[in-house]
């Protein structure tokens, strides 16, 4: 087979051609060249960089030896390699390290500032779940807080609630009778107040044809007129000579286990004081509302109101059920300021 040769030595560079430095451009993968020649080439660019001194050449490693190609023998006249001088690394090579240090920095300054935000954020974001959490902690707070206000609220204190009444009853002395009467509302003029109690109290000397009572509490006695009377409903309108605080009437319905203070003079004891609930609330009686309670009462609590846990009216105390226990009757305290216009 006809060979055909290329240069083989330093390809593109201006020179003598040599023998040695032909090849056979035939395919190698035919010839089977492709087993040597990456050791032959890698050999032959070391050799670039071998400068050849006074005639002497450098030493090749050997070619390999293949199978029908026979490295060919390198001539004795053969012409030196011609000199090649290699400069050190570049600038543009120092400047292409400085560059992939400054990408570097880059990166880093990047990452970090991407590391920063993240904190930033996460800190935010834990900062405001913590304010939610907070937020949350003193919704709850305060609702307990409401909660427990109400509750006390509605707390029974018949402590409170008889130091707040009791300057306003009195004891009632009519002829040979007594009972209780007590301030209500504010609309009494000329320094007077108006007083409320049961008519069967006073109903000796409205019989008699006089008006004049006496309102007693410890040494303090003053004097009353009876304004008005109902004899059904078993009511007296009282008017007393001088200023007394009145009490209140309840707004709101009476419910039975309603719990109350009845606050009157039994059998002469000013200033007494009992409690109960409400045991039943009966307003379709025939003749007036009634309210039934278990409170204690005698003869002599008369009169006297039914009070509940905000110091409000609810009734007067009129009447107890003979030879049973815990049966107490007011007449509610609507009823009295409908009939009597003074509430």
């Amino acid at each position: 087979m006809t060979a055909m040769y290329e240069p083989y030595g330093q390809r593109g560079a201006p020179g003598p051609r040599r023998p040695e430095d032909l090849r056979p451009a035939v395919d190698p993968w035919e010839t089977g060249e492709h087993i040597f020649r990456s050791e032959w080439d890698t050999a032959e660019r070391r050799a670039l960089d071998v400068e050849w001194v006074a005639g002497q050449e450098a030493r090749f490693p050997q070619r390999p030896a293949h199978v029908g190609h026979p490295r060919p023998a390198r001539a004795a006249h053969s012409a030196p390699v011609p000199s090649r001088s290699f400069e050190p690394a570049s600038d543009s090579r120092g400047r292409g390290r400085g560059g992939k240090v400054a990408i570097a920095i880059a990166v880093l300054v990047v990452i970090f500032g991407a590391f920063l935000v993240w904190r930033l954020e996460s800190g935010n974001s834990r900062l405001s779940a913590e304010l939610a959490a907070e937020r949350d902690r003193s919704s709850v707070l305060g609702d307990r807080t409401d909660k427990l206000e109400k509750q006390l609220a509605g707390v029974f204190d018949p402590e409170a609630v008889s130091s707040g009444v009791l300057p306003s009853v009195f004891r009632v002395r009519a002829g040979d009778f007594t009972g209780t009467a007590f301030s209500i509302g504010s609309k009494a003029a000329n320094g007077k107040a108006n007083m409320l109690t049961n008519f069967h109290v006073v109903e000796s000397v409205w019989e008699a044809g006089n008006r004049k009572v006496f309102l007693e509490r410890g040494k303090d006695e003053v004097d009353a007129t009876i304004v008005k009377v109902d004899k059904d409903k078993d009511l007296a309108l009282l008017s007393a000579a001088r200023t007394i605080k009145g009490l209140k009437p309840a707004t709101a319905a009476v419910k039975p286990g309603q719990q109350i203070v009845v606050v009157g003079a039994p059998l002469g004891l000013e200033d007494t004081v009992t409690t109960g609930v409400v045991s039943a609330y009966r307003p379709s009686d025939q003749d007036a509302q009634s309210i039934q309670f278990d409170a204690p009462i005698n003869p002599g609590n008369s009169g006297g109101p039914v009070v509940n846990a905000d110091q409000q009216v609810i009734g007067l105390a009129t009447a107890k059920a003979r030879d049973a226990e815990g049966i107490g009757l007011a007449i509610s305290i609507k009823d009295a300021c409908d009939t009597f216009k003074v509430c």
